[in-house]
């Protein structure tokens, strides 16, 4: 009898342990790679399950005009062999072009991790016309992790695109032209590299806009802690807002080309808001001196509307901005040191 009990005992945890997945996503075959995350989203649709790790050997992965693709499974792992050499790329018909149209990925499931990988949306952005909103990662999801991730675009590059959610990049790269990181949602970037393209074909003119944040829900917005940013050709600033109460805060930035960040620091024209939290601190140039204006009072104006707001942070103030006051339940550094010491294991199969 008490054989048969333990037994019974073996076999509920058995049914209710879901043990951890792997799979290896054939080099080069973007259709391996669709079936992986297809696979991972049927086995995973529990908030629940184990981490299902998608192995992703370095090569290009054309997924041509194909867009959105679903990720609405949870605790999905994708993990490349190197973020320069594992590309995944989308090509959308620039007739289909906008924000909520031409993503590569959009996450809907929580607890999902990026590492060591490239998206690139290649919409032929130049020609495009008045607008080319080419997404690589839109996140209707929460407790995003991109580690070590290259998003390359141009307009609306990121597009964290839930109100409540909890978002974290760290030594990743985005590229683009105007509000090329957008949205909703508390999002730590930490020791990234954001880099401005030309906003035309030839190169000549035009002004970039790093930010767009339209953060009303969460209390802390867009965080940008160590970051670095690199100016290709255009003049650029740190962001405009969107909508509602938009927060975007720059903490110890260098500026490569710190004669390229237009005066006013943030664009003081609102799209739909003049309200907002802009502001900065420690910001310094290439050879790390300290650059940091000691105030710079911007009126951010939208027709008969105007705000005068402060935008240097001082030291007290700026010693408020840590991740786990930002995020108080979920530590989002320790799910990298987890996910990187089992992807190192994991990725030896690719050797």
């Amino acid at each position: 009898m008490r054989n048969l009990m333990l037994l019974a005992c073996c076999l509920v945890a058995a049914l209710t342990c879901r043990a951890q997945q792997v799979v290896v996503v054939k080099k080069n075959d973007a259709q391996s790679l669709l079936d992986a995350v297809a696979q991972a989203n049927k086995v995973n649709a529990d908030k629940q399950a184990e981490t299902f790790y998608i192995l992703i050997p370095d090569g290009f992965y054309d997924l041509g005009e194909t867009v959105l693709t679903k990720i609405t499974g949870h605790h999905i792992a994708l993990i490349g062999q190197s973020m320069r050499g594992t590309v995944i790329q989308n090509k959308p018909d620039v007739k289909k072009e906008g924000i909520s149209k031409t993503a590569i990925f959009q996450n809907r499931g929580t607890g999902n991790y990026f590492q060591d990988l490239t998206l690139k949306n290649a919409l032929d952005y130049y020609g495009a016309g008045a607008a080319g909103r080419a997404v690589t990662l839109q996140d209707k999801g929460d407790r995003t992790v991109c580690n070590r991730v290259c998003l390359l675009s141009y307009q609306d590059t990121y597009f964290s695109d839930n109100d409540l959610s909890q978002f974290y990049f760290q030594d990743s790269e985005i590229h683009g032209t105007v509000d090329f990181i957008c949205g909703d949602g508390d999002v730590w970037f930490e020791r990234c590299r954001i880099v401005t393209e030309p906003r035309t074909a030839n190169g000549v003119g035009g002004r970039n806009v790093i930010a767009a944040p339209k953060t009303s829900k969460t209390p802390w917005g867009y965080i940008f802690n160590r970051c670095t940013i690199e100016n290709v050709v255009s003049n650029f600033e740190y962001a405009r807002g969107w909508n509602g109460t938009p927060h975007c805060i720059m903490l110890y930035t260098t500026l490569l080309t710190p004669e390229r960040l237009n005066p006013t620091r943030f664009d003081y024209r609102g799209m739909r808001t003049v309200e907002n939290d802009f502001k900065e601190y420690g910001t310094m140039d290439a050879q790390g001196r300290d650059i940091t204006p000691a105030t710079n009072v911007v009126t951010f104006e939208m027709k008969d509307e105007k705000n005068s707001v402060e935008t240097i942070l001082t030291k007290k103030e700026a010693k408020r901005y840590k991740v786990k006051k930002v995020f108080t339940t979920w530590n989002p550094q320790k799910v990298i040191r987890q996910r990187e010491g089992e992807a190192k294991k994991l990725l030896k199969r690719l050797q």
